[in-house]
């Protein structure tokens, strides 16, 4: 049996570990990119302002679970919009940084949301992405991508069933100018920061949603026009009303 030592896996752990010495070393340059991903010529859906209801945190903890059967009923917009302010509103400003309801390494926030909207009141169905600046989304095309998606997570077919599928994708150029090979950590801790908000926030509306790690990344990153490259899918949630 190969050993774990000589992974990939390993390779990454041992190749982005922090030393005191790494401390004194000039960091390896990494040109930085724009703060935020935007599609302005794209046509632009205003999201509803967020009003979230009263909700014990600790009782929401409690009953979260991954669901994946999902029932054939609509999201309203606020619903959507308030699921996608627990992952990546914006709760004040510091200077030119945008704080967020979910932490980020030097809130640099690499994570672009994107969404495969297939059943959203007042959406119509295709592919959008989340303009954190204005508070919209940017429709990127229109028709039903529930097979799509489907197809690239390994056949997954709650992906297709759900109301919607959260799709976040990393920009590593935004964390990595920073902080060099090590930043590249950081952004997989991000999209789990975020991603748990979300699903926290779908618990307290009573909604299912269910995060999703197994995908091709590079069927996803066609599906949303990536290069796979300076911004690739790294993390998935499928969101919906319960099914049982």
């Amino acid at each position: 049996m190969p050993d774990y030592r000589r992974s990939l896996g390993f390779t990454f752990l041992e190749g982005t570990k922090l030393r005191w010495e790494d401390l004194f070393r000039e960091r390896e340059e990494i040109a930085p990119a724009p703060y935020f991903k935007s599609y302005p010529q794209a046509p632009q859906v205003p999201l509803p302002r967020v009003r979230p209801p009263a909700a014990d945190l600790f009782e929401v903890l409690a009953r979260r679970r991954s669901e994946r059967i999902y029932a054939r009923r609509t999201l309203t917009l606020e619903e959507l919009s308030l699921l996608l302010w627990a992952a990546q509103g914006v709760t004040a400003r510091a200077g030119r940084y945008l704080l967020r309801t979910a932490p980020s390494a030097g809130a640099l926030y690499p994570i672009e949301t994107y969404l495969s909207a297939h059943r959203v009141e007042g959406l119509e169905p295709g592919l959008y992405h989340l303009e954190i600046e204005t508070w919209s989304l940017a429709q990127l095309s229109r028709g039903n991508f529930g097979p799509e998606i489907k197809e690239a997570a390994l056949g997954q077919g709650f992906c297709e069933t759900a109301a919607a599928v959260f799709v976040w994708s990393a920009v590593p150029r935004r964390t990595m100018a920073k902080y060099g090979s090590r930043g590249l950590r950081y952004i997989f801790l991000d999209a789990g920061h975020l991603c748990q908000n979300m699903l926290l926030a779908a618990e307290a509306l009573k909604l299912a949603a269910c995060p999703v790690g197994a995908f091709l990344d590079e069927a996803l990153n066609e599906i949303f026009g990536l290069d796979g490259e300076e911004e690739t899918v790294i993390y998935l949630a499928t969101v919906g009303h319960p099914g049982r």
